[in-house]
């Protein structure tokens, strides 16, 4: 199973290579490509981040717009999901900082989820069950996108990457510009927030 997850990440590392390639020669169909390959998971990644819907789209062209105008200066020193991430997590960065103040809103459980396997399947509640646990399930969760979103962006961006889009340490690293240790710390300590915050909520129950 771990080879076969090695040689899947290997082939879409492959593929990356060449449509980026291709697009270096300015071959728009292949940028297209691209797009169509991380929308959905950039939109996720930016809606999580910034915990608003409702911006996530213009946000995630915004993505794209800047990777079509850097793309030439790609050199590769990195795979081109890990530097798409570190756009993507910029222009995060870029409107929480232009931000006058921030007002949490709900996350959206109907905004579109990754279904090729790029992304762990907790974007949506588990539908199995009856409704009294289905219910209780999609009230966590909506709890758990409340907290993230009153968490600071520097521990809310690990959780994002690592145990929502799956990107390893090393990847978040890359996308950070920070040491694999910093972004290990960084987790624990977003996951020890993140419990507190959610233990009023657990102890309620």
């Amino acid at each position: 199973m771990v080879a076969d997850a090695i040689r899947g990440l290997a082939t879409m590392t492959d593929v990356d290579a060449a449509l980026v390639e291709r697009c270096q020669q300015n071959d728009f169909d292949a940028f297209a490509e691209l797009v169509q390959r991380y929308q959905t998971r950039i939109y996720n990644f930016v809606c999580k981040m910034t915990n608003s819907p409702a911006d996530a789209e213009d946000m995630a062209q915004d993505v794209f717009v800047r990777v079509y105008k850097s793309i030439h200066r790609f050199r590769g020193e990195s795979t081109f999901q890990t530097w798409l991430y570190r756009i993507a997590h910029n222009i995060c960065v870029d409107r929480s900082r232009r931000a006058q103040r921030q007002v949490p809103v709900a996350y959206s459980l109907d905004a579109p989820t990754e279904e090729d396997g790029g992304e762990h399947p907790r974007d949506l509640p588990d539908r199995s069950g009856s409704p009294e646990q289905i219910a209780e399930r999609t009230e966590l969760q909506q709890r758990v996108w409340r907290c993230l979103g009153q968490m600071s962006e520097r521990l809310r961006v690990v959780i994002v990457l690592y145990d929502i889009q799956g990107l390893s340490y090393e990847e978040i690293a890359k996308t950070l510009s920070c040491p694999i240790g910093t972004v290990k710390s960084r987790l624990f300590n977003a996951r020890a927030e993140l419990g507190r915050r959610l233990q009023s909520y657990v102890e309620a129950r």
